[in-house]
């Protein structure tokens, strides 16, 4: 059963609901981190558990998303202060099912290793243990496609990679596409970009409650690719960053 995602009439749509905190900016180190984009688009940083573990005492970091490139008892020592919105891990299918049983005080990504004989198990075993799948974009099409059709009709959410924001776009439109019983793939290749703008704010809830998040390396390419698809306006104050 596909959620109807209506546009236009009869309520003012509000673009940017859909994008507000949507990107999670990689940050390789505390340089990237201090210099990090902020806008309504930037959601909170990509941190690897490494960085996190060598940090010095006296740093805030506010609030981030961990990326589990190590044993997470190794951040119980860490001195860096922070508030964890979501941890990500990535797994094979030798790993899925260790990764689903950690305990976090967080909820958790896990972005599987994509395979034709392994996709669907994978990601069953993802949903079904409460857990939220991820991907990349650069993923195959039907990969991707597969994916979707199973999160827009469970309660656990996705999170993306992106390279860029064609990549971005692409992924909203793909979502969209989940929701409302769609061609995924045709919306991968050919984002209808008048059709994201019209979103009604309902609408874009209810995507937002789906795609949870997407990290990338370059968020401010990123947002100006947002901007010039009229789903940021460009010369509104920014303001804080909201958190997601």
């Amino acid at each position: 059963m596909s959620v109807p995602l209506t546009l236009g009439v009869p309520h003012r749509p509000e673009p940017q609901a859909l994008v507000a905190g949507l990107l999670h900016q990689r940050c390789r180190n505390i340089d990237e981190l201090n210099g990090r984009h902020s806008a309504l688009t930037a959601g909170p940083p990509v941190v690897a558990a490494s960085v996190l573990a060598a940090l010095p005492s006296g740093i805030d970091l506010g609030r981030i998303v961990v990326d589990l490139d190590i044993d997470p008892a190794e951040l119980s020592g860490g001195a860096a202060t922070y508030e964890v919105a979501r941890f990500h891990i990535d797994v094979d299918a030798d790993t899925v099912e260790e990764a689903t049983r950690l305990r976090l005080p967080s909820p958790l990504v896990i972005f599987p290793e994509l395979t034709d004989a392994s996709l669907m198990d994978l990601v069953t075993v993802i949903v079904d243990a409460h857990r939220t799948p991820g991907f990349a974009a650069s993923a195959s099409p039907r990969h991707i496609a597969d994916i979707l059709a199973v999160v827009a009709h469970a309660d656990v959410g996705v999170c993306a990679r992106a390279g860029n924001g064609q990549d971005v776009l692409a992924v909203l439109s793909a979502t969209v596409a989940a929701l409302r019983g769609d061609d995924i793939q045709t919306a991968l290749s050919d984002p209808n970009l008048g059709s994201l703008a019209r979103l009604r704010p309902e609408a874009a809830e209810a995507l937002r409650t789906v795609l949870l998040g997407i990290e990338i390396d370059d968020a401010a390419s990123a947002h100006r690719e947002l901007v010039a698809a009229q789903l940021v306006r460009p010369f509104s104050p920014d303001g804080p960053p909201p958190t997601t």
